[in-house]
């Protein structure tokens, strides 16, 4: 097996990049999903997962929360009002891609705003109560930033 070329998947190349994404609370209901449009150049199509995306050249974390919130479901999300969670680091140096992170935000939204927006990217929203989560086909990075928050009050 020496020399075997390891398996791949075809289909268009993809472009990791530091990220941001929004854990999306929606207080006595559960978690803000966005499901994914069903691309091929884009990580993990057709999957839920959080809302948010890619920090642009010389924006700040937080400037990106807002503008990746703003573009995707219209909210207009002020400053100092997303709470840090956490992030995860990714090594992409075998494929030659350098180091990315993706951060965690906590953002509340009210259940009479969540009815009133507008989805501009993905192909879906809802709001899934936390028990059912886990049998969704969510993004594996942000299924692990939601697991961590779902139980951060037991994590010591």
């Amino acid at each position: 097996m020496t020399g075997d070329k390891a398996p791949s998947v075809p289909g268009p190349r993809l472009h990791p990049s530091d990220a941001v994404a929004a854990i999306i609370v929606v207080p006595g209901q559960g978690y803000l999903l966005q499901l994914r449009d069903d691309r091929p150049d884009i990580f993990f199509p057709a999957h839920w997962g959080l809302f948010g995306g890619a920090i642009e050249p010389g924006e700040s974390e937080e400037q990106a929360l807002q503008r990746e919130l703003a573009e995707e479901i219209g909210i207009e999300l002020p400053p100092g009002v997303a709470r840090y969670v956490t992030r995860i680091d990714f090594d992409w140096n075998r494929p030659g891609c350098g180091r990315t992170t993706r951060a965690f935000f906590e953002v509340t939204v009210p259940a009479e705003r969540v009815q009133s927006l507008v989805l501009r990217e993905g192909s879906d929203l809802e709001v899934f109560p936390p028990e059912r989560i886990a049998a969704l086909r969510v993004t594996p990075y942000d299924a692990f930033g939601l697991w961590l928050h779902m139980n951060r009050e037991r994590i010591i």
